[in-house]
């Protein structure tokens, strides 16, 4: 009896050891997938944040120009020849009527000479006939002859000059000149080019808009231009006209602004990025470009919210509808409110619940109008 007491005990006791050990293995166990599973979770991620602000956002008409002269053409002569004289040096100022070129023309001056001596001897017929006339001593039909020939020499007289004078190159317009492209005693056809002449006072400024802005474009309104040559500088003009018809295959028309030019920097030809300033300003939530995630499907951002019961920052994707871009900054027509706070940097390793951690030790482009960075 005592032996099978004690049997019993011990087995009871190896149960209960048994038992203690399934428990702890079983807590154990618990312990261990906790930990992976904690593991395996999202760590933290490191982003950039900002606040969404509204700002006064002024509407502009973006497009690309060229400058041309108000005054400019490439010179030429109407009459072939040998260049006799040049006047002038590459790239002088000149002004209005000064001679710039001649072409031989010493048998056109010979023959000038002898037309108008032609001319006077008529003259001196005529007035010996009509002395004549008033004694009767000639027929009126001489002296009618004699006036028919004395015009006759006189306009041989003055077509002779006109020729002569189409040999003269001479300055059309103030202006200055370009690089010469002929020289001296070479033989040169009617037209061929033999400087050009740009007046650089003032310049206008062609570029194309939609039509859709024909209603918010005048003339008058300033007009702002940047051009490579001068990086950070901005030359403002004014609207001087509108085409009078609308492009049928851009769907364009075409505007003209004018711009004072007096320090002579810009050129005819130089390409300008142009923009027009219309309507009233308006207030916009504007953010860094660098927080819009683009898409085909719809633009987003990721917002830094803090969950119900929770210290900590998570991620929370919403889209929203951009509207005009200015330098760094874009408008956002919906989707967040003022005062967002709104990831600029690290989007594309954030998924919603993703935990965060804000770190603005690294600016990121804010300005709506940036400036190279050695201005």
């Amino acid at each position: 009896m005592k032996r099978t007491t004690v049997r019993m005990v011990i087995m009871l006791a190896l149960v209960s050891v048994v038992a203690a050990g399934l428990d702890w293995f079983v807590n154990f166990r618990a312990g261990i997938i906790t930990q992976v599973l904690a593991g395996l979770a999202d760590p933290p991620q490191t982003i950039s944040a900002t606040a969404a602000k509204t700002t006064e956002w002024q509407p502009v008409l973006s497009a690309i120009g060229t400058f041309r002269a108000v005054d400019g053409a490439d010179l030429s002569l109407e009459v072939s020849g040998v260049i006799d004289k040049i006047h002038f040096t590459s790239g002088d100022d000149v002004k209005e009527g000064q001679v710039l070129l001649d072409l031989r023309n010493a048998d056109d001056v010979a023959k000038l000479n002898s037309l108008t001596a032609t001319a006077e001897g008529t003259s001196v017929t005529l007035q010996r006939d009509l002395g004549q006339l008033k004694i009767n001593a000639v027929s009126q039909a001489t002296v009618d002859t004699d006036i028919f020939n004395q015009k006759a020499a006189l306009a041989n007289v003055a077509q002779q000059k006109a020729l002569i004078e189409q040999k003269t190159l001479k300055a059309p317009f103030t202006g200055r000149l370009g690089i010469r492209s002929v020289d001296l005693g070479q033989f040169i056809s009617a037209g061929t080019t033999i400087v050009t002449l740009q007046a650089l006072e003032k310049l206008y400024l062609d570029f194309s808009l939609p039509q859709q802005a024909v209603a918010e474009v005048k003339p008058g309104q300033l007009v702002e231009a940047t051009v490579d040559a001068f990086a950070g500088d901005v030359f403002r003009g004014e609207i001087t006209a509108l085409n009078s018809k609308v492009d049928q295959n851009s769907r364009n028309v075409q505007v003209r602004a004018s711009f004072d030019n007096s320090d002579h920097r810009l050129l005819p030809g130089m390409y300008a990025s142009v923009s027009v300033k219309v309507g009233s300003p308006q207030s916009y939530v504007t953010l860094p470009q660098t927080a819009v995630v683009f898409n085909p499907y719809g633009n987003s951002v990721y917002l830094a919210v803090k969950p119900d019961g929770s210290g900590g920052l998570v991620a929370k994707q919403a889209f929203v509808r951009t509207g005009e871009t200015r330098g760094d900054q874009v408008a956002i027509l919906s989707g967040i409110e003022e005062g967002a706070t709104v990831v600029t940097a690290g989007q594309m390793k954030l998924r919603n619940g993703t935990k965060l951690v804000v770190n603005n030790s690294v600016d990121i482009p804010n300005s709506p109008d940036p400036k190279p960075a050695d201005q």
